[in-house]
């Protein structure tokens, strides 16, 4: 923890006025809505004075009337549909309230332009486009006005030289030095967190033996896809990987909330109708956790996929690959391919789980190294962070 609580006889640091700039505060929805909720309520539980700026807010936050501290909310009001209109009206908004107020550190997790640190959750825009695209359609896409609004607040981030960079993986860090001119020493290399004590507790695993014997009871070995964006998480090499491996009791569980009709043709030409299970979008993830034996993903591109840490608190083997940021700090806990559209290795990959003493061995690592990746230690880190702006700030001020 932080030890710059209490300075001279007596003295008392007064906690840092810190502004969290995220587009949804809400503890569900995509990764970063999960990594700013818990972020913002981990820094008021440790003493900091907390404002989020955003658009959206969790409904039951709104009507909560505990009485305990929890983050105050500047709610800003913006248009809500299209999206390039959104992202720049909402940069304006968050820039506007900025200059009205006077905050020792503005940590942003959205794509605004005016911010002390910048949270690149997903990596570049420009990164993505042309790990996700072919080079015709990463061309294509750079026209559309969602695309050049994007690449425009990011390229403003990452030419000012006072702006500090966040990244969870080395993945992102390495492609912002040698692609988009940032210098390391801007990048503050830090890995998302993980509340390892929501998972593998026993009742999640109780919900879990349940929700298997009510889905897949005859299954004798289950994997979970969990992920959202299908194309670029690999499942189509998934498919032909499972369709490689002809035993009857191995299933495949995918969940998410992408249209599985394309997927379900794909799997009957493959052969495979029988073996998978489109879940859909699902908010017990804990209890399928505890249900499954083990998580493949064979990304094609992912900063950081947080469901990789879940899985990992979880107990559970993991499949991935080195272009999914979380595996860096995973490492030999977990089994990371090279080549993401390689349904031949995957299938060997799979194969090589068949045994519940290999798979238990590879969970219980895995956990292990999860349990290091915790919240306190994430926002410690960050709190150190907070502190070098504001002296950073200081300095320059003096000169």
């Amino acid at each position: 923890m932080l030890e710059r609580i209490f300075c001279g006889k007596g003295e008392r640091i007064p906690p840092l006025r810190i502004a969290i700039i995220v587009e949804r505060f809400a503890p569900w929805g995509g990764g970063v809505e999960k990594v700013a909720w818990q972020v913002a309520h981990e820094l008021v539980r440790v003493g900091e004075d907390v404002t989020v700026l955003t658009r959206n807010v969790d409904p039951d936050f709104e009507k909560s009337t505990t009485t305990s501290p929890r983050p105050r909310v500047q709610r800003l009001r913006v248009p809500s549909q299209w999206q390039p209109l959104r992202v720049v009206a909402f940069s304006r908004a968050s820039a506007g309230l900025i200059r009205r107020n006077e905050f020792d550190v503005v940590h942003s997790f959205s794509r605004t332009r005016i911010q002390d640190l910048f949270r690149a959750g997903g990596g570049s825009h420009s990164d993505y486009l042309r790990r996700s695209h072919s080079k015709r359609g990463a061309l294509l896409r750079r026209f559309s006005p969602r695309h050049r609004v994007l690449l425009s607040v990011e390229a403003h981030v990452f030419g000012d030289p006072t702006q500090r960079i966040q990244c969870a993986s080395r993945l992102v860090a390495d492609e912002l030095v040698a692609n988009q001119g940032v210098s390391p020493e801007r990048i503050l290399l830090l890995p998302n967190a993980v509340d390892a004590s929501r998972y593998g507790t026993p009742t999640v695993l109780e919900a879990g033996r349940l929700l298997r014997a009510e889905l897949d009871e005859a299954a004798e070995q289950i994997w979970l896809f969990p992920a959202s964006g299908w194309r670029r998480k690999g499942l189509r090499t998934l498919l032909e990987a499972m369709a490689r491996i002809r035993d009857p009791g191995l299933r495949l569980w995918i969940a998410g909330r992408d249209d599985p009709r394309p997927w379900l043709k794909i799997s009957r030409r493959l052969g495979l109708s029988d073996r998978v299970r489109f879940l859909g979008l699902r908010d017990d993830l804990e209890a399928i956790f505890g249900a499954v034996d083990g998580m493949v993903l064979p990304t094609r591109y992912d900063a950081f996929a947080n469901v990789t840490l879940e899985a990992a608190a979880s107990g559970l083997p993991i499949i991935t690959t080195s272009a999914n940021g979380a595996s860096e700090w995973l490492g030999s806990a977990i089994c990371r391919l090279e080549n993401a559209d390689d349904p031949v290795a995957l299938a060997g990959a799979i194969r090589s789980f068949t045994s519940p003493e290999r798979r238990r061995s590879f969970g219980a690592r895995a956990r292990e190294k999860a349990l290091d990746l915790d919240w306190a230690r994430h926002v410690s880190a960050l709190r150190e962070e907070y502190h070098r702006i504001v002296d950073a700030r200081s300095a320059r001020s003096i000169r």
